[in-house]
Order: structure tokens, then C-alpha cells, then sequence
């Protein structure tokens, strides 16, 4: 059944005309993606070459040094995209099936920014052995692995236990994409309204994937203050039905120890991001600092619309491609795979997610100002960029084979 997609009317919107159901469904019929040949087979020679007696050469090499796998296959520049359909964008565990059309763009986002081929792979389980398992057994097929729309606290395990069994990059882009963008953005916000990280006192809506990858990213980059909310509110030791990713993040953060709710963290706070599908009470914004930064990132609804966010607020960010700064992974993941399978890495570290979160930020010169603090997610400067960022990175940690 197909629904009419309403977009929000502010004065923040492009003039484009509204997009269609029926051009959106039209898109989409018969998927996004198809797979090219690179070597011809157009004679019985080309096909000697590409099939048999030929390819029993390569496969025969391959044994002897599997590495050569990485240059004679298309395995160095694979990506498998891969998620149970368990949080889809703003629309919950809609199941695997559901999934495939954001999987699909996932790969269409690589191949059309980065270069890179990538597949998309979506689960029949939420069992987290199972996952694990069938993504370790899959694993010689590809170069690395996107894990996409996993639920938390799953996802943390997942990537943790992938990561851990594969020597190739795993990333799980709810998290570290996300956590890459809001840097870069942040880094900038700084620039406009002329503060630091270490002066900063940021609160943080949300504690699941994003949220919890955005704080740890925070504190490697210098801020010592960051409050964390959940749906019961501040995420503080004194809770007593934390999880166990929430006592870490209790640990972690909220230097002051302070409790309660919203309008207690965001009393003199420099800065909120959103990444918790919430909404945010004007009032509350009020007693932000001067200057403050306002990220509210859930989709398709922020936490706050800019306009009212403006209101109190010196930069406002959301991530919808219809009002100014818009903080999209797609700025950050096509590079850090990139970069990563260039040197062959055998990992994504936290010294290449930073670096890559620089690169981003330094695209953006002296036409920095409170409504463009990132690139767009269509320059096509900022791919080149990372991977190049990811890649000296990754050669000063160790990490990369070449």
C-alpha cells in the first residue's frame, strides 16, 4: 500500500518540487543495483581467459597465497552490507525483507561515492550467535563488512565478536558514521561561536548505537562534559535499571552528577545532539548557554524543527537533505572504506574514525558560517578526502597490509 510522504513547510526548505509516491516507487521497482562484467566475453578466447582452462591459473595461485585474493578477485573492493531489518532508519525492526530497499541504497551510496561494490545481505534472525556466525562463514567473499541497522544493545556484541574474529574492517555505520559526521560538524559549530572542545558541556538524547558511539567520540576528541539521556532520563550510577552499556556509559560521562530529566541537562548545556527519536519542549531550550549548538538528528522527524531551534540556538543541524546542515553518514562511510581497503587495513580504529572526521571538517574553509558547518552529501571532494585521511591513519596505527 503506498502512503503520501508529507515534508515539513519551513522557510528552510529548497525549492524543489515535492517528490512523488509514484516517482519514489518507480525508482525502486527492480531494485537499485545490477552487476557489470570488467572483463569482456565476447570471443572463445575471452572466455578461456575469464573461465575455464584460464581461471584454474588464479585458483590455483590463490591456494598458494590467498592474498592474491585481494587483487585477483573483486574481494578488495567488496563490501557486504548487512542487517537483520531490526532498526531501519526511524522505522523499527521491520524485518529483513523490508530492509532490502535501504540496504540496496546503502550499496548504491558506495559504489556512486567511493568506487566500491557492495552487496547488500539481509538476516532471517535476531539471534546474535547465529548472526556472528553466518557473517564470520561469509566473510572470504568480501573485503569488509557495513553492519547496518542492528538493533542495540545486539549490535554492540555483533560488531564486537566480528571485529574480533575477521582481520578485515567492520564497521557498524549506525554508530561510527554517525559518531564521524557529528564531529566533523561539531568541530565546526566550535569554529562559528568560538569555543572548545574541553569548555564544552554537551547532552546527548539517546543511548542506544548512535549515541553511545557519539559519546565516546566526543571524549577522544577532548569533551569532558557530556551528559547522556535515555526515555527515563539522565543516564546516571544512582539508576538502578541501567544496562550494562548504560553503567559503562554512566561511568563515562556526567562529571557534575547530576539527575533528572531533559530540563536539568540541558541547563547551561553549549550543546545538544539528538539521536533518540524523542522530541524536545521549547521551553527547555531556553536555558541552554549563549551560543548554543543544536543537533537534533532523528529522522524523519528531528527532535526539534530549526525553526523553533534557531530560536535559541546559533547552529542548528538535523539530518534531513531538506533544511541547512545536514549531518548524513553517507559524508563519512564511502571514504573510511575506501581508505581502508586501499592499504588492505585489517581494521577501522578510533585514530582513522577521527581522521576521517577532520578531513570532513576541513573541506569547509573560510565559507564556514551558522548554516553550512559540513560539506553536502552530494560533493564529490569529500569521499577522495577521507579515504585519503583513513589511509595515512591507518598506516600510522599499523592496521593497513600495504
Amino acid at each position: 500500500m503506498t502512503t503520501t510522504t508529507e515534508t515539513a513547510a519551513t522557510s528552510a526548505q529548497t525549492s524543489a518540487p515535492a517528490i512523488t509516491d509514484g516517482e519514489i516507487f518507480a525508482a525502486h521497482e527492480g531494485g537499485k543495483l545490477s552487476a557489470e562484467l570488467t572483463s569482456p566475453l565476447e570471443t572463445q578466447r575471452d572466455l578461456s581467459i575469464a573461465y575455464t582452462p584460464g581461471v584454474a591459473k588464479v585458483c590455483t595461485a590463490i591456494k598458494d597465497e590467498p592474498e592474491l585474493a585481494r587483487t585477483h578477485t573483486w574481494t578488495g573492493r567488496l563490501v557486504a552490507v548487512i542487517s537483520d531489518g531490526s532498526a531501519v532508519l526511524g522505522l523499527g525492526d521491520i524485518g529483513p525483507k523490508a530492509s532490502l530497499p535501504v540496504m540496496e541504497g546503502k550499496c548504491a551510496l558506495f559504489k556512486s561515492f567511493s568506487g566500491l561494490n557492495a552487496i547488500p545481505i539481509v538476516l532471517d534472525t535476531n539471534d546474535t550467535d547465529e548472526i556472528v556466525e553466518t557473517i564470520v562463514r561469509m566473510a572470504p567473499t568480501f573485503g569488509a563488512v557495513n553492519l547496518e541497522d542492528i538493533s542495540a544493545p545486539r549490535c554492540f556484541e555483533i560488531e564486537d565478536r566480528v571485529k574480533a574474529a575477521l582481520d578485515i574492517p567492520v564497521m557498524h555505520d549506525d554508530q561510527h558514521g554517525t559518531a564521524v559526521v557529528v564531529l566533523a560538524a561539531l568541530t565546526n559549530a566550535l569554529r562559528v561561536v568560538d569555543k572548545s572542545f574541553e569548555s564544552l558541556r554537551v547532552v546527548v538524547s539517546g543511548a542506544g548505537a548512535a549515541g553511545v558511539a557519539v559519546v565516546k567520540i566526543l571524549r577522544d576528541a577532548g569533551v569532558g562534559d557530556v551528559v547522556v539521556l535515555d526515555s527515563k532520563g539522565i543516564v546516571e550510577a544512582g539508576r538502578s535499571d541501567l544496562t550494562e552499556t548504560k553503567q559503562a556509559l554512566a561511568s563515562e560521562t556526567n562529571p557534575r552528577g547530576i539527575a533528572g530529566g531533559i530540563d536539568t541537562a540541558l541547563n547551561g548545556a553549549d550543546a545538544f545532539i539528538g539521536v533518540s527519536g524523542g522530541t524536545i519542549a521549547e521551553e527547555h531550550l531556553s536555558q541552554m548557554a549563549d551560543d548554543a549548538i543544536i543537533f537534533a538528528l532523528s529522522n524523519p522527524n528531528p527532535e526539534v524543527l530549526p525553526d523553533i531551534a534557531a530560536k535559541y540556538a546559533t547552529v542548528v543541524a538535523t539530518g534531513r537533505s531538506d533544511f541547512p546542515n545536514q549531518i548524513n553518514n553517507v559524508l563519512a562511510f564511502p571514504g573510511i572504506f575506501r581508505g581502508a581497503l586501499d592499504v588492505g587495513a585489517t581494521d577501522i580504529t578510533d585514530a582513522m574514525k577521527l581522521a576521517a572526521a577532520r578531513a570532513i571538517a576541513d573541506l569547509v574553509g573560510d565559507d564556514l558560517r551558522p548554516d553550512y558547518i559540513v560539506p553536502g552529501a552530494l560533493d564529490k571532494r569529500v569521499a577522495p578526502a577521507v579515504a585519503t585521511a583513513v589511509e595515512t591513519a591507518a598506516d600510522a596505527d599499523g592496521v593497513a597490509r600495504e
